[in-house]
């Protein structure tokens, strides 16, 4: 795979004009803040080669490249899913792309199920740990000695001290973020009211269909990371009504410009 890294990042390179430092992954609904990028250029993924491309509803497909409050990012405007058919190394090559092109702080965004009962549709929730429940894992094969160890540690899987000044620089500006455990789970079908009562056993305050491949790359890189779930519905058997996918767009929708102030927030205390 290391030959296709190179080659993703080489037609990368030769179509922007900033070296980026940060890297942002937005997930359901959550792709507006690419829009945001100033003198940016905008590449579709399915001109990148070896690129994988997203599927899903609230996923444009397109990698941002530019400047946001003077720092130069790359913007993953679209993610990419296990249960799209995508295989986890797929998933997780933008990360090492990113690698090659210069990043060295990845921010990562998602939308989730709450199963905490503290939260509520609309919070904006820090993901402090995580529980790959799915026992899949993108490293699993030949490992790329270039990058990372056979078994990078996951015993802090976000840069606790980036995640600290994030809080404390949001709640001067009345923005409330939440910390919980994050579970990754593959879909695309949402989880039965038994699976949420098992979840919240095993100490998950969330549940969604992404984001933990991306943080074990992250970590077998050496990337510092932030992780943070917008809450847009409650997980099956917390609430009566039925889950669906226009009720997570509607939620993003809600709460983007408070959302939008959390990665702006990110971005500056890195």
């Amino acid at each position: 795979m290391s030959l296709e890294i190179e080659k993703a990042t080489q037609y990368i390179k030769e179509n922007i004009k900033v070296k980026p430092v940060i890297g942002m992954i937005l997930g359901s609904g959550l792709g507006y803040i690419a829009d945001k990028v100033e003198n940016s250029i905008s590449l579709n993924y399915k001109d990148i080669p070896y690129f994988p491309i997203s599927t899903v509803v609230g996923h444009e497909g397109s990698l941002v490249v530019g400047m946001i409050q003077g720092v130069p990012v790359i913007v993953l405007k679209g993610r990419f899913h296990a249960y799209e058919g995508t295989d986890l190394k797929k998933i997780v090559f933008p990360i090492y792309v990113m690698k090659k092109l210069g990043v060295q702080g990845l921010i990562i965004t998602n939308a989730a199920g709450g199963i905490n009962r503290t939260y509520h549709p609309g919070d904006i929730v820090a993901n402090k740990d995580f529980i790959n429940y799915t026992f899949k894992n993108p490293l699993i094969g030949p490992n790329m000695d270039e990058f990372g160890p056979r078994f990078p540690s996951m015993v802090q899987p976000v840069d606790k001290q980036w995640l600290k000044s994030i809080i404390e620089e949001s709640k001067k500006q009345n923005i409330e973020i939440k910390e919980g455990t994050y579970l990754w789970t593959l879909g695309p079908s949402y989880e039965t009211p038994a699976e949420i009562r098992l979840f919240d056993k095993l100490g998950a305050d969330l549940v969604g269909m992404s984001t933990m491949p991306e943080i074990i790359a992250a970590k077998h890189i050496g990337l510092k990371v932030v992780s943070f779930s917008a809450v847009t519905n409650m997980a099956a058997g917390i609430l009566p009504q039925p889950l669906r996918h226009e009720e997570v767009l509607q939620t993003t929708e809600r709460i983007k410009n408070k959302f939008e102030k959390v990665v702006y927030n990110a971005i500056k205390s890195f």
